[in-house]
């Protein structure tokens, strides 16, 4: 089993979301696993028409079932990965809020989400974080509306640390 690099990951990390993206907006958050693709095929020979030719140590994401409904730190508190998973990626969708709108957010947990998804300023976001059990990490982000991806590792510290924490 090869070590995956940060380039394998970015790819897998952007394909994962484009792959979400062509389901459109409003999605429940996904949690993809990576798998090694020469292990998986050696493993599963008959997805081998699925996956096609790859170079050796490439990375293939495998969907994972659907996460429970619940705040997304403890969903990810609850999560621990087999050996042979490399890593994993997580896709989910935000809403994200200028910081002069910090200062009138109401302090509970109830009153929050509601304010925050109906804020005149609000953005919606899709973000795809992935990991390795090594550490690496990517992720990529794109706006409602916005064809773009802004591609930086460091888009999202606490959600990296949450998805680091499922390989300890």
């Amino acid at each position: 089993m090869s070590s995956p690099n940060i380039t394998e990951l970015t790819s897998v990390v952007l394909e994962v979301e484009r792959h979400v993206a062509d389901s459109g907006w409003d999605q429940p958050s996904q949690v993809y696993a990576l798998a090694d693709t020469g292990d998986l095929l050696a493993r599963e020979p008959a997805l081998a028409p699925h996956i096609g030719d790859s170079p050796p140590g490439s990375l293939t994401p495998v969907e994972q079932e659907p996460l429970p409904a619940g705040r997304l730190d403890e969903v990810l508190a609850g999560i621990g990965w087999p050996p042979e998973v490399l890593g994993c990626v997580l896709v989910t969708e935000l809403v994200v809020l200028p910081p002069s709108a910090e200062q009138e957010a109401p302090y509970s947990d109830e009153e929050i989400e509601y304010w925050a998804a109906n804020h005149p300023e609000r953005q919606d976001v899709r973000l795809a974080v992935g990991v390795t059990r090594s550490g690496l990490h990517a992720s990529c982000l794109r706006v409602r509306g916005d064809d773009e991806l802004v591609v930086d590792p460091d888009l999202a510290d606490n959600l990296i640390d949450g998805l680091l924490a499922t390989f300890q």
